[in-house]
């Protein structure tokens, strides 16, 4: 029955994880280098990341900073992030590309917001099968008489109290992520 639960925690640790990966990446209002994590730069004939190739900051909360290690890429990345679909405009000196954030529209917040409760939502989902699994797995072991049914029970009442805990922690990550996006 524990590694039917270890498995439950590991799996619901990471949907956790990703959920937050994903939420890391939704445009706010404020600067982030995390925005720029998905961009791949091709250098050298491959893609290679942005943060591989340069150092990103945030000197100012609606500025981000890209300083290339090497000058002859300043236009590839400059190319990158405008395909990147994030709706930024770099702006390059020849050193140093700068990437104001704009502030966003009350129409573009709100639906950042839904996009926001779809992606918790569909951790929530992923919960939900995570569970399913777990209960069918000590089902499984009680058919099998390798638990007794009182410890199958008991399993199931941890399951449930177990993925009550991680999509309470998904509920979090959401209302966190919708104040930041609504922030002004």
């Amino acid at each position: 029955m524990e590694n039917v639960l270890v498995h439950l925690r590991t799996e619901c640790e990471k949907t956790v994880e990703a959920i937050r990966d994903e939420l890391a990446h939704i445009r706010t209002g404020r600067a982030t280098t995390q925005l720029l994590d998905g961009i791949r730069v091709d250098y050298y004939g491959s893609a290679v990341p942005l943060n591989q190739v340069a150092t990103i900051s945030v000197p100012e909360p609606r500025l981000i900073t890209v300083q290339p290690w090497e000058k002859t890429l300043i236009p590839e990345i400059t190319k990158a992030i405008q395909r990147s679909e994030l709706g930024l405009n770099p702006a390059s000196d020849g050193n140093l590309i700068r990437l104001p954030i704009p502030p966003l529209t009350e129409e573009r917040r709100r639906d950042l917001v839904k996009l926001v409760k779809k992606i918790g939502e569909e951790g929530k989902v992923s919960m939900r099968n995570h569970r399913r699994d777990a209960n069918e797995s000590l089902k499984k072991k009680e058919k099998a008489k390798e638990i007794t049914e009182d410890d199958m029970h008991k399993g199931t009442d941890r399951v449930q109290q177990l993925t009550g805990e991680y999509t309470k922690r998904l509920d979090e990550l959401v209302s966190k992520k919708d104040a930041e996006v609504m922030e002004v």
